[in-house]
């Protein structure tokens, strides 16, 4: 596993976390800061890691509006947490990092809800990311 596609299950971690225990994502970070500070072998996962949750942090109204737009039939509040999150560090990746192909960040998110989310998470993922990456 690349250290990016671990940055972006760290990611997915503390954004699961602070959706599912209803508390701000800072907080979530900042469990999630304690313990990187004890692993110091997991580094670059972690500067990862802390980029995305930092950039849903900073774009979370415009990410949470695009994923609205594009989640036909879905509201975000309706949608598995998993889902949620992982659209969130995908839309992210697509509109405000340059460094990542859209297409990388479309497959990271639909192999990682192949694993964590619902049978239909990957395709409703899939279809949702591909129209954002068609508009941007």
């Amino acid at each position: 596993m690349s250290a990016r596609t671990k940055a972006r299950k760290r990611a997915l971690d503390i954004l699961y976390a602070a959706d599912v225990r209803q508390i701000p994502i800072a907080e979530s970070l900042a469990a999630e800061a304690a313990r990187a500070a004890s692993e110091p072998d997991r580094q670059n996962s972690w500067l990862y890691a802390r980029e995305i949750v930092d950039g849903v942090v900073e774009h979370f109204a415009e990410i949470d509006e695009t994923i609205a737009t594009y989640a036909q039939g879905w509201t975000i509040a309706r949608m598995p947490t998993v889902d949620r999150a992982l659209l969130r560090i995908a839309v992210w990746e697509i509109l405000y990092n340059d460094d990542v192909p859209a297409g990388v960040a479309i497959d990271e998110a639909v192999e990682a809800a192949k694993t964590l989310s619902t049978e239909e998470s990957s395709g409703f993922l899939n279809g949702v990311l591909g129209k954002v990456a068609q508009s941007a």
